[in-house]
């Protein structure tokens, strides 16, 4: 009786014809294959530009100014007492309105925390600070 040899080769043939046999009914296939549709949803208000914001100016005699730059005119001087008031007068008009507060380099922080202070009591919605960035250092 003659020894029986392992074979220790891969036979890639079938594999091969399996593979032909598959991309040919893909091909054939793909076509009939319907693409599906999305119906995206309509956007009414965000079509809308944002609208500018109130300024609260904090001057360095701390003086307070208020200034509209959706009506673009210039700041007019308001008391402490008066500015909530102002500016729920104006976001009663335009809910969607922000309220920015612009301190000088020279005032303390103080100044502005209670500002921010005072119009948080008041129920003033979108408070937000406005800050000047520093320029890119540059060629140095």
């Amino acid at each position: 009786m003659r020894k029986r040899r392992l074979m220790n080769e891969i036979n890639v043939v079938p594999y091969i014809d399996v593979m032909l046999v598959l991309l040919v009914i893909f091909m054939v296939t793909a076509p009939m294959i319907q693409t599906g549709s999305v119906d995206l949803p309509s956007v009414g208000k965000s079509s809308q530009p944002p609208v500018a914001p109130l300024e609260v100016v904090i001057k360095a005699d701390s003086s307070l100014a208020l200034r509209d730059r959706a009506k673009g005119g210039p700041e007019q001087l308001v008391m402490r007492s008066d500015l909530a008031a102002r500016i729920k007068e104006a976001q009663a008009a335009n809910p969607q309105q922000a309220v920015l507060i612009a301190g000088d380099r020279s005032v303390k922080y103080e100044a502005v925390l209670n500002v921010m202070d005072e119009l948080q009591r008041q129920q003033v919605t979108k408070i937000g600070l406005l800050v000047q960035p520093q320029p890119a250092a540059g060629g140095k």
